[in-house]
């Protein structure tokens, strides 16, 4: 823990000396983040735009997203689908529309139920397979791409025909061994800090590009 934070084991009695170093630690912090966005949008930049016309044409026809994960990324899950459901403007500053997109892991009724009565590793998948339908959005979070009813979901939302997205951190772990996944976005980081941070940067530009997709294909069509 030193070795993360080190001003928080300084001498406090020097503040200007413990000062600097929470601005070389905020600094490096920052440089980190940068740089792995810089590589994220070079290295996906293409398959984030192809993905996003995919929702887009989903969500046209009438698709849902459903996304879920665990923990840290249980709560980003629900950010998606906020983010979706209750979007702000693009940048473009047109309102974007709003999408019907869910949380899997928000009713906790549903989520310790399944849990207490048959076990965790099925929590998404039953929702999938009673909700889910063909032309359907799954999008799975996880920081080390291993959490077994992460890869259940996925399985099971493929076999019902949903686009599957994933989100994972390191080398993408077991998620990046399934065929179940159409479009895997790996942030190549051993940091949970930095993999977070750069999965919230990956769901927001899907969701600017998607949310311009179909608000170009409605003004086109309408």
């Amino acid at each position: 823990m030193e070795s993360l934070y080190p001003f928080l084991y300084a001498d406090t009695s020097d503040l200007s000396a413990v000062l600097e170093q929470v601005r070389a630690s905020t600094v490096a912090k920052i440089d980190e983040i940068t740089e792995l966005r810089r590589v994220i949008a070079r290295r996906d930049g293409a398959r984030m735009a192809r993905c996003a016309r995919e929702m887009a044409a989903r969500f046209a026809v009438g698709g849902r997203l459903f996304a879920f994960g665990n923990g840290g990324s249980a709560t980003d899950a629900a950010q998606l689908a906020t983010l979706f459901l209750h979007p702000g403007e693009l940048p473009s500053a047109k309102a974007a529309p709003p999408l019907p997109a869910f949380g899997l892991a928000s009713d906790t009724s549903v989520v310790t139920a399944l849990c207490n009565d048959i076990g965790v590793e099925v929590v998404f998948a039953r929702q999938l397979g009673a909700f889910g339908r063909p032309g359907d959005i799954a999008v799975g979070l996880s920081t080390s791409g291993n959490s077994a009813n992460l890869l259940r979901a996925f399985d099971e939302a493929s076999r019902r025909g949903m686009l599957t997205i994933g989100l994972a951190g390191y080398d993408g772990g077991k998620m990046a061994e399934l065929s179940s996944i159409d479009y895997l976005f790996v942030e190549p980081s051993a940091s949970i800090h930095r993999i977070q941070e750069a999965q919230t940067t990956t769901y927001q530009v899907l969701w600017q590009l998607t949310a311009a997709e179909v608000t170009h294909v409605s003004r086109h069509t309408g």
